[in-house]
This record gives structure tokens, sequence and C-alpha cells, in this order.
């Protein structure tokens, strides 16, 4: 059965933000929420490096420290401010809490996890992770109707107090954010163009690529950026080389081959 929170993808993707969608999303769930009230912000905690290593335990669930099953949130934001969609329905990411007199904080609120050691070898946290956590609860909230008072942290719900640190960043400063965004004082993020304009330096007006995406275009980002299969098919292996090859040559590592990246894989 399809759960309501399909509604997500169209929501992230209007608001300039990169998505990916982990397959089953729209049928997972352990049920379908409630009176939705607003979204809950965590970091994984996970200790491997990497854009979203904790993707697979927040789908399937976990053992440690206690058996917990999946999935564990509805949402995953990795390092390069990717949104991974992982249920749309209720997910196991609250726990035991309180806030505004709600004690069931899975059924009112989607949990979003942010890939995040929680440690200081992982803060801050990279500016195109924090400004997209912004803008996906800034867009999350204007559809639901609700202020930046409905974006609270794991820490603030959770039971006894100091029973969870996540996030580990200061939630009076992050909603103040996403208000901004909310009353439009923070300025929209720049879209990466759809095609590279034929003026810039070696220019061709070749079309922006990104996973899901083939032919021979894809074929050439492959051979250059050291894809083992060379397959014309822009899947998860190409966009983690292009995310590596980008943060190698200090571009967004977004995974995506807008006229920036254009013009570094030209030089190869």
């Amino acid at each position: 059965m399809t759960n309501s929170l399909t509604w997500l993808l169209e929501v992230l993707a209007n608001a300039g933000l990169k998505v990916a969608e982990v397959d089953g999303w729209q049928t997972r769930g352990r049920n379908d929420l409630g009176t939705i009230m607003g979204v809950m912000c965590h970091h994984t905690g996970a200790v491997a490096k990497g854009n979203m290593p904790a993707l697979r335990s927040l789908v399937e669930g976990r053992t440690n420290p206690k058996p917990t099953p999946g999935p564990l949130a509805n949402l995953g934001v990795g390092r390069d401010g990717t949104y991974y969609l992982i249920a749309a329905g209720r997910a196991n990411h609250a726990g035991e809490g309180t806030w505004r007199g709600v004690t069931n904080g899975n059924a009112s609120f989607i949990g979003i996890e942010v890939e995040n050691t929680g440690a200081s070898d992982d803060f801050p946290w990279p500016p195109v992770q924090i400004d997209a956590v912004y803008r996906g609860a800034a867009a999350i909230l204007k559809y639901l109707g609700r202020t930046a008072d409905f974006c609270i942290g794991h820490k603030e719900y959770a039971l006894p107090l100091g029973r969870k640190i996540d996030p580990n960043i200061n939630m009076d400063d992050f909603r103040l954010r996403v208000s901004s965004i909310l009353d439009g004082t923070t300025p929209a993020p720049i879209l990466v163009p759809a095609v590279e304009p034929a003026t810039a330096a070696g220019g061709r007006g070749r079309p922006t690529l990104r996973r899901g995406m083939m032919g021979p275009l894809v074929e050439l980002v492959q051979r250059k950026s050291g894809v083992p299969l060379v397959d014309g098919i822009f899947g998860a292996k190409t966009e983690a080389a292009m995310r590596e090859f980008q943060r190698v040559h200090e571009l967004v590592p977004d995974g995506i081959v807008g006229p920036k990246t254009w013009v570094a894989l030209d030089s190869i």
C-alpha cells in the first residue's frame, strides 16, 4: 500500500534540492502517519565515512544498541546535500518523548536523518549539506502550512532530557534560518543550468547530466572519471565517481555534471 508522504519527492525537487529515491520507499513504513505536526531532525552517528553510509541501516533497521526494525527515518541527507527518500510511511525515529503535548513522535513528525558522526571530526556540517537541510525543512513546513517552530531536534523531544544529543547543532539558530527561508529573506539557491552555456570557455551547449540519464555523453563522463564499467547509464557508481571527481577538483560534490564540471572534465 502506498503511504501518504509520496508528496515529498515533488516538494523537495521543486525546492531545488537533489533527491534520490530508495527502491520501495513509497510503500515502506510501519503503518501510515497521523496528523503531521512538522519535522524532527537527527544525525546518524555513523562512524563510517562516505556520502550516506548509514542508508542501509536507516532502511532495514539496526541491532545495536538495541534491536530496532526499520525504517528508521523518512528522509536521509547525505554529506553532498542529497535527500534520500526512505519511507513514505511511519518510521521508527523518535522513541519516547514529548513536545507541545505530542507523545507519539513517529506518527506526528517526519524524521530527517543527516549523515554525521556527531563528533568533532565531522563538525561543522558541510555547507552544501546544512543548506540542504535548512531548505528541505522549510519546503516541507511550507507544504504543511507550518512555521519554523514546528522544526525540532531529537534532543528537544526525547525523554528523559539528555537521553539524546542529536542533532549536534543549535536548534534555535536552525529555526531562525528556516524562518528566513519561509519569509523569503534568504535568497533562493542557484540551480544547476539544464544546458551548458555555449558561451562558456569551451562550452558546447551540452546538457546537464545526472542519475538516471543515458547516452554517449554519459559514456564520455564515465571514461574520464574512471568508472570501471562504461555502459552509458548514469547509475549509482557513476554518480559516486563524479562526486569524488568534483571533490578532487574543488567543485560542489553533488554528482551532477553541469557547466563547471564539464569544464573540469574537458581538462582531462
